[in-house]
């Protein structure tokens, strides 16, 4: 049995003291009301979406736009146009309001305030569940969802920090009208003045000092994954897309050379099915021109160029003939090269008559429903969420939009995106065991006492510890990660500026303490 009372909602037997208001809400509301309690209950049929689905990314990015641009920076013209023209909002301390009423409360209170205070609503990522509903049991057409989480409120007045205020949970309504998604109702209850549990991940106690921080270093866009007991426990996205547009949670990067290690897993993924062989010579499927008269191309293979010992130079364009050319005999030294990992792209798609994107996208990305993971610019990019690259002055660099992929360079992705491949990387999803340990074992020292392995770069932590890292680097882009398989920790920091290697060393140490604190050593002793 449901239960409607001046302060909220209840479902099964009424208490002694229960006064049923059904005249609170319409025949409508009853009937979502009653889907909820069943929902809530665990009724078989409500099953929580995939996390990856096109639908969860859908509220989500609904989610963002309503209150990360919206509620947060009283934009509330795009505020109203994602409420339904029926809206109504529950709330456990301030009661009922329509749509009219809600909107009025806004601009009269929060976003019209004369003494300056502010307030700023943050979704905790994990905390959020989304619900498909169905016209019809085991039909596939959705008309609405019901998503339910947890938001935490922050409050500042003029010429004060901002301070936590209150955490919530919250149910809302979603409905499809007219194929636009809008909210239809909203529950807000069970506000505490105490930030909930969000894992044992370090966090930054006042988000407005990280904005201010990160103008002071003239970074944009910074986002921010943590990887604690071998799961994604923790994504944030800080700045600014553009004036008055707050990056949301999905903000899409271009990683640079982060794109090597995606293409390094594809190669051993092949080598770990029996279809690829780390120690065969390269030239049976690709020989460059600029090199073809050249013996030492037939000594190239994919485990020297995964480990940068192809004797290349990172760009052929940085030779003084812009030709492909050895530096050295491959296998005997070390060279960080892109050009390797193109030379790689080549021979993978000669062999398997298939592009890189469509051999990532069977491996890597599908598998792991990366659905914003690109080596190339097509209709699916989503430009509203886009992190523009600037230069250290904040002047914009013009977009990168490959038709083609490059194999070390220029893949869009988001944190989320990235943090499961890693995920999966740690986890040596897809590979042999020999694989793996070929993967994470020194195959060359590189630099500062450090070894490349096979697509990562190995960092020795001592006492059996260890690594896996790699960063990315071009214009506007500066990007890092790191994993640490044995205690299944990890780390990623994208930016989208010149400037953004700058923050690394404060987030490193804030992240992950003693093991950033060795990072740090190792690259400044």
């Amino acid at each position: 049995m449901l239960y409607i009372y001046d302060s909220g909602l209840a479902c099964g037997s009424a208490p002694v003291s229960a006064r049923p208001q059904t005249k609170a809400a319409s025949f409508s509301m009853v009937k979502f009301l009653i889907a909820l309690c069943l929902l809530l209950a665990g009724y078989p049929a409500f099953t929580q979406v995939d996390k990856q689905s096109e639908l969860f990314r859908a509220i989500l990015a609904k989610d963002s736009l309503l209150f990360d641009v919206g509620f947060n920076t009283c934009a509330l013209s795009q505020f109203e146009t994602l409420l339904s023209e029926s809206f109504e909002f529950y709330h456990d301390v301030d009661g009922i309001s329509g749509k009219a009423k809600f909107l009025k409360d806004l601009r009269s209170g929060l976003c019209g305030n004369p003494s300056g205070y502010q307030a700023r609503r943050e979704l905790l990522p994990e905390s959020t569940e989304v619900y498909a509903l169905r016209r019809k049991s085991g039909q596939a057409e959705v008309y609405g969802a019901i998503q339910t989480g947890v938001h935490r409120f922050f409050e500042k007045q003029s010429g004060k920090p901002e301070q936590f205020g209150s955490s919530a949970r919250f149910t809302h309504l979603w409905l499809l009208e007219q194929g636009e998604w809008k909210l239809s109702r909203s529950f807000s209850y069970e506000h505490i003045r105490k930030q909930p549990e969000q894992g044992t991940a370090p966090r930054f106690t006042d988000d407005a000092d990280v904005e201010a921080w990160l103008k002071e270093k003239k970074v944009p866009v910074l986002g921010i994954g943590v990887i604690e007991g071998g799961r994604l426990k923790h994504i944030q996205v800080f700045g600014n897309l553009a004036t008055g547009v707050s990056a949301p949670y999905n903000t899409l990067f271009n990683v640079a050379s982060l794109t090597k290690p995606v293409t390094a897993l594809v190669a051993l993924k092949l080598v770990s099915a029996g279809k690829w062989n780390l120690d065969e010579p390269l030239y049976h499927y690709w020989t460059d021109p600029d090199v073809a008269d050249d013996p030492r191309s037939k000594k190239l293979s994919t485990r020297m160029i995964l480990s940068h010992q192809s004797g290349f130079p990172n760009w052929r364009w940085m030779n003084a003939d812009k030709k492909l050319g050895f530096q050295f005999d491959p296998g005997t030294g070390y060279q960080y090269s892109g050009e390797g990992f193109e030379y790689l792209r080549k021979a993978l798609e000669h062999k398997f008559k298939k592009s890189l994107q469509q051999l990532a996208g069977e491996l890597i990305f599908t598998p792991l429903r990366m659905s914003d993971t690109r080596y190339v610019w097509d209709a699916q990019v989503d430009t509203a969420r886009l992190a523009h690259a600037y230069d250290k002055d904040g002047k914009p660099y013009e977009t990168v939009k490959r038709q083609t992929p490059n194999a070390a360079d220029d893949l869009l992705t988001t944190i989320e995106d990235y943090g499961n491949f890693l995920l999966s990387v740690m986890n040596g999803e897809g590979l042999s065991q020999t694989v793996f340990d070929d993967m994470i074992s020194p195959q060359v020292a590189s630099s500062r006492g450090k070894h490349f392995g096979l697509g990562f770069e190995i960092y020795d932590l001592g006492q059996g510890d260890y690594a896996l890292s790699h960063g990315g680097s071009d214009k506007g882009v500066q990007t890092i990660v790191f994993l640490f398989p044995k205690t299944k920790q990890g780390l990623l920091i994208f930016t989208n500026s010149d400037t953004g290697v700058q923050v690394y060393e404060t987030l490193l140490k804030h992240y992950l303490g003693h093991k950033g604190i060795q990072i740090v050593d190792i690259e400044t002793k």
